[in-house]
C-alpha cells in the first residue's frame, strides 16, 4: 500500500473572512513592493484566535480613513490625544471584520463631518505600527487597513474626546512635510498619484 503524500499544489484552505482576503489579495496585486506587508497581514487573517478584538495583545486589526475633500485636494487630519501626533481617523475593530465600515464609523465618531461616504476601490493603504504601553495595557501592534472616505459639501467638523483638534491640510503639503508620520506621507504621494490618473 502506498503511503499518502499530500499533493502541495493543493488550494490553501478557505480563509474564514474571504471578503477581506480578496481585499488583500487585490492590494498585493496594485502594490507589489508591499509584497512582505500584505503576508504580514494575511498571517493575521489566518490566525486562529480572533484578529478583530482589541484584547488580542499580539496584534490585533484596526480599521482607518483617509478622508478627502469633496474635491479631493484636502485630507482631515485629527491631532491624536493619546499619540499626541497629527494623523488620520481610525480605531479598533471590536470584533468587526468588515474594516470598511469601521474606518467609515470611526470617521464620523471622530470628525462630526457630515454626509461623509465610502469610496469604492478597496484597501487604500496597510500600515503595521507599535502602540506604545498605556496603563495597564501592553504595548501591542495594529495592523491598520485604510480606506477612503470622501466628504461632501458640508466641511465642518466638531473636535470629539479621542483629539486636541482637527484640521483640513492640502494634500501636497502633508505629502511634504517632513515632520508628518512616514505612514501619512505615504498615502499623500498614493493619493497625489491616483489624482494624477
Amino acid at each position: 500500500m502506498t503511503a499518502f503524500r499530500p499533493d502541495r499544489t493543493m488550494a490553501a484552505p478557505p480563509s474564514r473572512y474571504p471578503a477581506l482576503s480578496r481585499q488583500l489579495d487585490e492590494y498585493g496585486r496594485r502594490w507589489p513592493a508591499e509584497s512582505a506587508t500584505v503576508d504580514g497581514f494575511g498571517e493575521l487573517l489566518a490566525d486562529p484566535a480572533d484578529p478583530f478584538v482589541r484584547d488580542r495583545l499580539a496584534g490585533h486589526f484596526t480599521g482607518s480613513a483617509w478622508v478627502v475633500s469633496a474635491d479631493g485636494q484636502r485630507t482631515l487630519l485629527t491631532h491624536h490625544r493619546k499619540l499626541d501626533r497629527w494623523l488620520q481617523p481610525g480605531g479598533h475593530a471590536d470584533g468587526d471584520s468588515d474594516l470598511a465600515q469601521v474606518a467609515l464609523r470611526e470617521a464620523q465618531e471622530e470628525t462630526g463631518v457630515a454626509d461623509l461616504r465610502l469610496e469604492e476601490g478597496g484597501i487604500f493603504d496597510l500600515d503595521r505600527h507599535w502602540i506604545p504601553e498605556r496603563g495597564a495595557v501592553p504595548g501591542h501592534w495594529h495592523y491598520d487597513v485604510r480606506y477612503v472616505v470622501r466628504a461632501g459639501a458640508d466641511e465642518r467638523f466638531v473636535v470629539s474626546e479621542e483629539s486636541h483638534d482637527l484640521a483640513w491640510r492640502p494634500v501636497i503639503a502633508v505629502a511634504q512635510d517632513p515632520a508628518s508620520d512616514e505612514s501619512m506621507r505615504r498615502m499623500a504621494g498614493k493619493w497625489l498619484r491616483r489624482q494624477e490618473g
